[in-house]
């Protein structure tokens, strides 16, 4: 009988962080809701040289990753830093890096 192995909870959670800051529109957005409090969604987009359409499937995946809140109060709709979450992503972000990685040479040849 032939088990598949998980990855593990910890490891799922870095790449889907990692996942959703895998693009420089979601790290200026980050970077801007950092600084604020809170903000609306008008003042994400001015911040960014992209289409409001863009914006909001940035924002989508930045939301769906857990790494931001968002608060319809119609018409508009208010974000900021999911706290409890950022902290997580810096500690799995903190705790991959920081493993040793094995001395010597390594022996892949560059193309």
């Amino acid at each position: 009988m032939d088990t598949k192995k998980d990855y593990g909870i910890k490891a799922e959670q870095t790449a889907r962080f990692a996942k959703a800051l895998s693009h420089p529109a979601r790290i200026q957005i980050l970077q801007f809701l950092a600084r604020q409090q809170e903000c609306y969604f008008g003042d994400i987009h001015d911040e960014l040289p992209i289409a409001k359409a863009t914006v909001s499937q940035h924002l989508k995946e930045l939301k769906d990753a857990g790494l931001i809140k968002g608060t319809i109060e119609a018409p508009k709709v208010r974000y900021c830093i999911n706290r409890d979450n950022w902290n997580y992503a810096r500690e799995l972000f903190t705790e991959f890096f920081n493993r040793n990685i094995t001395e010597g040479d390594c022996s892949c040849v560059e193309c």
